[in-house]
């Protein structure tokens, strides 16, 4: 759904896609993507993890998580891994708040579902 939705916006552009964690940290390496779209449960190494390691070897990407998990805890520690960290999606929110998410962690604004918007100071916008 989301590379679908993704692809039909001339704005965006797919440079590479990963399976795992390790292979999400070689290919934000490689390919030091402008925006990094990183699932929290990620097999091999979780999304977190591999945020942490992103962010020392992508600094200038920013990474939006997109996960099922609705826990404001676990979107916190999403939130805390690293500068690059940029915003949280609840995968179940992505229909109407994908689109608005990837411009503001674009633009380098925090974004957060708006079931957070009470728990995680900052967000919407805020640097």
């Amino acid at each position: 759904m989301v590379c679908t939705m993704l692809q039909e916006r001339p704005e965006f552009h797919i440079i590479g896609e990963a399976s795992d964690g390790l292979e999400a940290i070689q290919k934000s390496g490689e390919l030091q993507p402008g925006v990094i779209l990183l699932d929290i449960g990620l097999p091999k190494l979780n999304g977190l993890e591999a945020a942490r390691r992103i962010c020392a070897l992508a600094p200038g990407s920013r990474i939006l998580f997109v996960s099922e998990n609705q826990c404001s805890a676990v979107a916190e520690e999403a939130m805390r891994t690293g500068p690059c960290a940029r915003g949280y999606l609840v995968k179940s929110d992505a229909a109407s708040d994908l689109l608005p998410a990837l411009e503001a962690v674009a633009q380098d604004r925090r974004f957060v579902s708006a079931r957070f918007a009470a728990s995680i100071p900052g967000n919407f916008g805020d640097a």
